[in-house]
């Protein structure tokens, strides 16, 4: 199973550096360290909610609700800047991580406690959030005037050469990996995914698991909310709308399966910045906006397409295994 997982990184790397020397082509500036650098700022948030993505599709579930909280958590902490704006920042970024993990319990509790298919969940709670962004705000915008400039300066300030918006992205990646890797509970997480009868007899709670990862993509969710609308210096109703769609896209790209208990943190970050790539390249190219999601549609579809085979073929190993024994 690591043996696959490796393959396929490398594999998306180099379908990614390829993608890159073809723009180089038609645009050398495109690869250089300060472009590319600018190309994964742009894509730290789609990184961040990818991961936390991740981490639900790990155990046979799925959260379409992350661009929705994004956009009440976005909302809720650029009215409270506007409202207190002596609120240090650093806690504006508690208060949004702890409201989108608030968010995330919700949806959690209704998988776990009512035994509601997470697709039905968070399409519910996607358009609650949405509806309830509306209730607060009036319909309103929070625009760049009614913000403190330390709320907008955040995402902007550089530390050690690189955006702060990056360094986010940068902790998230690092702390994703050590949950996977080095915590019970994310073994836990492919074990449900994975095989989730066996990981009863193995005395995980399967529901509490499942509920602890839409907690932690909630939370994620919510940093990238304070990201988003201190980055874009605006809060609107329809804020980062049909963006869940790109998150998902991120991770089947990445080879995570939708069928659970396979994915990578490498593997998510690098269909995050091919789609980066993509979004950010071929208008330099003068490729048009409909081609650009042609492409990304294609991209979307072959690695499907690749996962399932891959599988398939990991299946039919661990049977031939069996069969042996």
């Amino acid at each position: 199973m690591s043996s696959f997982k490796f393959s396929r990184d490398v594999l998306l790397a180099f379908a990614l550096v390829a993608l890159v020397a073809l723009v180089y082509t038609r645009f050398p500036e495109f690869a250089s360290v300060k472009s590319l650098s600018g190309v994964f700022n742009d894509t730290s948030i789609l990184i961040i909610l990818a991961l936390g993505q991740m981490a639900v599709i790990l155990t046979r579930c799925i959260d379409l609700s992350m661009a929705s909280n994004l956009a009440l958590v976005g909302m809720c902490t650029a009215m409270l800047n506007a409202a207190i704006p002596a609120l240090p920042i650093p806690l504006l970024v508690v208060i949004a991580m702890l409201l989108g993990a608030l968010l995330g319990c919700i949806n959690g509790l209704l998988v776990w406690k009512l035994d509601i298919p997470p697709i039905v969940v968070t399409l519910g709670t996607l358009t609650i959030f949405r509806g309830i962004i509306f209730l607060i705000s009036d319909g309103q915008w929070v625009n760049a005037h009614e913000m403190s400039p330390a709320f907008k300066a955040l995402p902007r300030a550089h530390f050690l050469g690189l955006p702060v918006l990056s360094w986010f992205a940068i902790v998230s990646i690092l702390g994703m990996f050590v949950l996977l890797t080095r915590t019970a509970q994310g073994r836990a997480l492919y074990a449900v995914g994975g095989h989730p009868n066996a990981a009863v007899y193995t005395g995980i709670n399967v529901g509490r698991t499942r509920f602890n990862a839409f907690v932690l993509s909630g939370a994620l969710s919510g940093v990238a909310g304070y990201l988003w609308v201190s980055r874009y210096a605006v809060a609107y109703v329809d804020i980062a709308a049909g963006f869940e769609l790109d998150v998902v896209a991120a991770c089947v790209i990445g080879g995570i399966s939708i069928a659970g208990g396979i994915g990578s943190v490498a593997g998510a970050v690098l269909g995050a910045l091919f789609l980066g790539v993509i979004k950010n390249a071929l208008p330099v190219v003068n490729i048009s906006p409909f081609w650009q999601q042609a492409i990304s549609g294609s991209a979307i579809i072959i690695a499907v397409i690749f996962n399932a085979r891959s599988e398939r073929r990991v299946g039919r190993i661990i049977l031939k295994k069996a069969e042996q024994v």
